[in-house]
């Protein structure tokens, strides 16, 4: 098909009407696409983090696999992986014994790793989590036994003001839990250089696919038809979807049950002023408050110099709804008319509605900051970029906070639900975690596919 396209294409040297065959070059190649599938035996669904990462893990560990990444964007990392925070996280606030306590320390020395081989910067720029209060003092002393527990490098309980400065000269609290191993990285780069690994080692990846159905195909070989939004078709012997905010519906297409549902939640940074930036140098957090279900906002300063406060948490009118413009009423019925989260709206009615006070008057998120840094003022702030997270809820409205893999094996044996595994849940710390996550993901699909 390259070859023909390049044939096609050398007309334009003959032919002054360039778009014209252009159009028809990429017509013909839709056409034939869609008649005779690309065959692979493994494909993943997804260009995120997660995606990339297990598909270049696979690769690595079977380089004769014939492999294919589809990603609906025109490039990757465009979603949750592009619009996070950039934090590489320790591990402190999981459950011990958890899937995130695990993926996250082991994930965390593996990025380090991998960012040193591949030359990616980054800052170890540290983390304060800060009580200002006494009942947040208890919280952080069961918080430094957990990171304890969870193996977290280097944590260190600090006592008074003046060791508090010590490392963030500008910031006010009573104690604090000093990590000096997190640090800051711009995740979109690490994805994409997944992506060249997985490319130099013969994998391909496929941009503007959106996968609209599975379906079994009339071949033994390569059983899984996988078609697109704009009539492409590939065939696979194997599927790996990790589709972030769009993981339910992609499971859902193999015969998966929709539950746990994704309900986007969009978090709402603000910027600060560059001429305050220097009272920032590294992550600055909350004790977690465990009456309510986010983490609450924070200092985190980024790789280009630039400071970012907050996130808030508000429902998402859109999958991918990054402002309160954004909206697709499909999407949003979607999530309003879930009971999962009509019963997460009711436990948390008042706070879901400070935060959305708050996303309209952003002075009041600057009071909670000034908790720990009462020399910023409304004045040095203005609204910043946003992102969405795709938080899995239950059917009692119960946010999903560890990883969550599933397939739908049917009643009849060679049902296309046997060949096709689901990543349905990868929240932060996945970005940290993703090397980790994706030699986990790896054992799975060798497990159950016996690759």
């Amino acid at each position: 098909m390259t070859q023909f396209s390049r044939f096609l294409g050398s007309l334009l040297v003959v032919n002054g009407n360039s778009q014209l065959i252009l159009h028809g070059v990429k017509t013909m190649e839709r056409s034939f696409s869609s008649i005779i599938a690309r065959e692979y035996d493994v494909v993943v669904v997804g260009g995120g983090i997660v995606g990339a990462a297990s598909a270049r893990e696979l690769k690595l560990r079977h380089p004769r696999l014939k492999m294919a990444i589809l990603e609906k964007e025109n490039e990757m990392a465009r979603h949750q992986t592009g619009h996070n925070s950039g934090v590489i996280h320790a591990g402190i606030y999981y459950k011990p014994g958890s899937l995130k306590a695990k993926l996250c320390v082991e994930g965390m020395h593996l990025m380090y790793q991998y960012c040193d081989q591949k030359k990616i910067p980054y800052k170890k720029v540290g983390k304060l989590i800060v009580a200002t209060d006494e009942v947040e003092i208890e919280r952080l002393a069961e918080l430094h036994s957990r990171a304890i527990e969870n193996n977290v490098p280097d944590i260190k309980l600090i006592k008074g003001i003046d060791e508090i400065q010590k490392i963030e000269p500008n910031c006010v609290g009573l104690q604090a839990l000093w990590s000096p191993h997190t640090g800051i990285i711009d995740y979109s780069q690490v994805t994409k250089q997944y992506g060249l690994d997985f490319k130099e080692k013969g994998g391909e990846i496929y941009f503007n696919f959106e996968v609209t159905k599975f379906e079994k195909s009339n071949d033994e070989d390569y059983p899984v038809l996988i078609h697109s939004k704009d009539g492409q078709n590939i065939k696979s012997k194997y599927v790996l979807t990790c589709g972030g905010l769009q993981s339910d519906k992609l499971a859902e297409l193999s015969g998966c049950p929709r539950a746990p549902r994704i309900v986007p939640f969009r978090g709402e940074y603000l910027l600060l002023n560059p001429n305050k930036a220097h009272l920032i140098k590294g992550n600055i957090y909350p004790v977690p408050d465990p009456r309510f279900p986010f983490l609450g906002v924070h200092f985190t300063p980024r790789m280009d110099g630039s400071v970012w406060l907050g996130p808030n948490a508000v429902l998402a009118f859109k999958r991918e709804g990054y402002s309160w413009s954004d909206i697709n009423f499909s999407e949003l019925a979607d999530a309003l008319f879930y009971p999962g989260f009509l019963k997460l709206a009711v436990k948390y009615m008042v706070a879901g509605t400070q935060e959305i006070i708050k996303s309209a008057i952003p002075s009041l998120q600057v009071k909670s900051l000034q908790k720990f840094i009462p020399s910023i003022t409304s004045n040095d702030v203005v609204r910043g970029p946003a992102g969405v997270r795709a938080q899995a809820l239950d059917i009692e409205g119960n946010l999903i906070e560890d990883f969550v893999f599933d397939m739908y094996k049917g009643n009849e044996s060679g049902s296309i639900g046997e060949r096709v595994l689901h990543c349905r849940n990868a929240p932060s710390p996945g970005a940290t975690s993703s090397l980790a996550i994706a030699k986990m993901m790896a054992d799975k699909m060798e497990k159950e596919f016996k690759l």
